[in-house]
């Protein structure tokens, strides 16, 4: 099975994170983390700034490794190196996607997000939670 590696960055804004709709492709309309293929000759980061400049006209800082999904699809396997981010400017333009929400922990689950996102996502849910504990 074909092996396809990406980047996805898990923008967060205070007790909020970023999450796109896809408007493209087989999983066109699903929710997911912004970010994109990782091509020869890249580094996940150096993959993850540029596509976040094409796909969203932005430029963000990356953080720390938050986790590595693998997942198999029917068709390939996914390997995907999910980075937290900020956007600093704050400012963004979907160039490939349909919407974009800031969602909390309390309205995390409330997109229909991808099959390998959704392990990401409660374990983001958690972190979220426990941040915004007193």
């Amino acid at each position: 099975m074909k092996t396809v590696r990406v980047a996805a960055a898990v923008i967060r804004h205070g007790n909020q994170i970023l999450a796109t709709q896809r408007g493209y492709g087989k999983f066109k309309d699903g929710w997911e983390f912004p970010g994109g293929k990782i091509e020869p000759g890249e580094t996940a980061i150096q993959a993850l700034k540029r596509e976040i400049r094409e796909e969203l006209e932005a430029e963000i800082e990356v953080g720390g490794l938050l986790d590595t999904v693998e997942y198999d699809y029917p068709d390939f396997h996914l390997s995907m190196d999910c980075f937290w981010c900020t956007l600093p400017s704050g400012i963004m333009v979907l160039k490939e996607h349909e919407a974009a929400r800031w969602l909390g922990a309390e309205d995390i689950d409330s997109v229909a997000w991808l099959p390998a996102d959704l392990d990401l996502v409660q374990k983001i849910k958690c972190i979220l939670t426990q941040a915004g504990a007193p």
